[in-house]
């Protein structure tokens, strides 16, 4: 695809040097439907990104988008903080009905703000308080936000680096096979939990991503989850899963750790909640563990009632059944077929390719090819990053509800990328 430079003068001189998934796509987008991306220019891209997750059921989805239009047209309230809606309620009423009662599932719902790591934050806030401890084990590779807390329980060094100050409070252990198998699962982190001389201040909790996206897109064996689940209810710490870019049905079922079978104390959601890509988040916990004071965590932004009617619209239409998780593992064996040919068709060249529903990433030998089979795909009309502490991986996060033709259209666009960057 032929594409003439666009006019980015503005961007250049005016936006920050932070700006990122410019750089890498560079082009200025004007429409968006379904899994497709429309440039200024009239290009046409596939969307292997969904805004990072954020549209798990694609662009200006129209069920998602009439509901909200209703909403707006007969000005239904915008902006409420936490104040009591008929939004508000008619989420809680689906998410209650549709998501938490079908999976046996007691949790309370917190609105902590608009972010994934606004959901983070809450989280490990009330941890600490509900223990009376700082400390809080996270993993090699993870990744949970940009705040100051977050960071702390976030492994890439760049992104630590960014805060500017000691990141306190957070101790890593090594995730599912970080030494390939060959040292047992757990050994480091109890021994350390046994020995009084380990210098481990005890945690508080653990929080931990059952696929890690930005890490790399490693992938948790369900029985590494349930040890895990093990050893915090043994040692009296709290469990906190970040569903945030893996939930609302990105592995398959609505939660991703549901496949192990475990119930985690802290559970943090946001992205896809709403279905929309409308800002939303929210924090969930078990309710023994509710003991917040009124306002004691709040926020401006916690009660975004466009994002309540979208979210509620998005599980009145997705998750009434199990069709859309049978959907996501059908297509998510159509990934797997087609990332299995292209390792065949370069064995020197692909490491390894790993992934759960609709979730999967490229490693490659060589640490800079993910980059190139990312340009050049955008070249030929994808959308597609990469993951992993050294941008090592080429990520795939197509929208659950991208039709199978079109899909199997982009694994052919990435299949020729791969080809042509040999």
């Amino acid at each position: 695809m032929s594409i003439t430079a666009p006019d980015l003068s503005v961007f250049e001189t005016l936006e920050s040097e932070v700006r990122s998934y410019c750089r890498g796509w560079p082009t200025v987008f004007d429409r968006a439907q379904g899994s497709r991306m429309f440039d200024e220019d009239g290009h046409t891209y596939v969307d292997f990104f969904a805004g990072a997750g954020t549209l798990n059921y694609g662009h200006n989805n129209p069920v998602i988008k009439r509901a909200l239009l209703d909403y707006l047209e007969r000005d239904g309230v915008t902006h409420g903080l936490d104040m009591s809606t008929t939004a508000k309620r008619a989420f809680l009423e689906s998410f209650q009905n549709l998501i938490l009662r079908p999976r046996d599932l007691c949790y309370k719902v917190m609105f902590p703000g608009p972010t994934g790591t606004n959901s983070v934050e809450a989280a490990l806030k009330l941890a600490r308080k509900v223990k009376g401890r700082e400390s809080i084990v996270s993993f090699t590779n993870a990744f949970h936000g940009m705040s100051l807390g977050a960071l702390a329980v976030t492994g890439n060094s760049m992104k630590r680096a960014g805060a500017g100050i000691p990141l306190v409070h957070g101790t890593p252990m090594p995730f599912d096979n970080y030494f390939d198998g060959q040292v047992p699962d757990f050994l480091w982190f109890e021994r350390l939990l046994e020995d009084q001389g380990s210098g481990l201040n005890y945690p508080a909790a653990v929080i931990v991503e059952t696929v890690q996206g930005e890490g790399g897109i490693n992938v948790a064996r369900v029985e590494w989850l349930r040890k895990l689940a093990d050893l915090c209810k043994r040692r009296d710490m709290l469990l906190i899963v970040d569903d945030i870019q893996m939930g609302c049905g990105r592995t398959g079922a609505f939660f991703s750790f549901e496949e192990a079978g475990i119930v985690p104390d802290i559970v943090t959601v946001s992205k896809s909640i709403s279905g929309y890509g409308l800002p939303m988040a929210l924090t969930l916990f078990k309710p023994e563990l509710d003991i917040w004071e009124p306002g004691e965590h709040n926020g401006t932004f916690r009660g975004n009632n466009p994002a309540f009617v979208t979210a509620a619209a998005t599980l009145d239409a997705y998750w009434a059944d199990e069709q859309m998780e049978k959907q996501t593992l059908a297509r998510g064996e159509l990934v797997a077929s087609h990332l299995a040919a292209m390792a065949a068709e370069h064995p020197h060249d692909i490491a390894e390719f790993r992934g759960r529903g609709l979730v999967w990433g490229i490693e490659f030998h060589d640490e800079n090819r993910a980059t190139k089979v990312c340009a050049r795909a955008f070249e030929l009309g994808l959308l597609v990053e990469t993951s992993g502490p050294r941008s090592e991986v080429v990520k795939l996060l197509p929208a659950l509800t991208i039709p199978t033709e079109l899909l199997d259209e982009g694994l052919c666009v990435l299949a020729r990328a791969v080809r042509e960057t040999a």
